[in-house]
């Protein structure tokens, strides 16, 4: 662990936390950016990306892992395919206000931005905008397709060794949580009627038109059933992971949809 990070006790789990300041701080107010890494991701695996983002916007920041990833804690008992309604509903709430973070933009990267469209789906309090990078509203056969594939890796060896890197004792209760969800008979990552069109705060859907995990049709529906204003980015040479694969691309749009909403108050 970082000697910066920080665990965060609920109660029923303890959250690894990592706090970014802006590299220039010129003392105006402004929302705190959070971070929602993918299923199988973490703090680490978001690499530069969030300090780029807070160094661009000014604005502070929040990486954490998420229940079962990383070096938090595993979920205290088994969430089942709700896993990210549960994650949007429950736990986001209540590590927000542990923080003290009344005023957010949220930056969420496949599962991650799936739970923060659930997550405004409520329209809190605390929420001023969205940013999706490759998030699901939908399963689609190439997202079940792509998640077999990475079954076989994972009992092979290969991609269980490369994971247990990032999360330890955790990596076979993280990948089985997240890989028996998606290809379970008739799983949908969201209600995405339901919810979507409650989504009020401005948003900006990023994916990459290579995108392995899904297909440009995520953008058509999240666009199209939001209750709000939304903007939407289809990267040119670019797979599941914008802001890794096109970070000078991704970062700059992201930064110029974020800067104007920024400042509180």
């Amino acid at each position: 662990m970082n000697l910066d990070d920080e665990l965060i006790d609920l109660g029923d789990r303890r959250l690894r936390v990592r706090r970014l300041s802006p590299a220039q701080d010129d003392g105006l107010e402004r929302t705190t950016l959070v971070f929602l890494h993918e299923g199988l991701g973490c703090i680490e695996m978001w690499r530069d990306f969030p300090q780029k983002l807070c160094d661009a916007t000014r604005c502070r920041g929040i990486v954490y892992d998420r229940t079962s990833y990383g070096r938090s804690s595993p979920w205290p008992s088994d969430p089942g395919v709700r896993y990210m309604e549960i994650e949007a509903d429950d736990i986001l709430p209540r590590l927000l206000a542990a923080l003290a973070v009344d005023d957010c933009v949220l930056v969420g990267h496949s599962d991650g931005g799936t739970i923060a469209l659930n997550y405004a789906a409520r329209d809190p309090e605390p929420l001023r905008a969205v940013v999706t990078l490759a998030a699901h509203a939908i399963n689609e056969p190439v997202c079940v397709a792509a998640i077999r594939k990475a079954r076989e890796a994972f009992a092979a060896g290969d991609l269980r060794q490369r994971l247990s890197k990032y999360h330890g004792d955790n990596v076979d209760r993280a990948f089985h949580l997240w890989s028996d969800a998606w290809v379970a008979p008739g799983f949908e990552p969201m209600d995405a009627n339901g919810r979507l069109p409650g989504v009020l705060v401005p948003l900006q859907a990023v994916q990459g038109e290579d995108d392995e995990y899904g297909s440009e049709l995520q953008l058509g529906i999240i666009a199209g059933k939001v209750g709000g204003y939304c903007e939407t980015r289809l990267v040119a040479d670019c797979g599941h992971s914008p802001h890794l694969q096109q970070p000078s691309y991704v970062l700059s749009e992201v930064a110029r949809f974020i800067a104007p909403l920024a400042l509180a108050g």
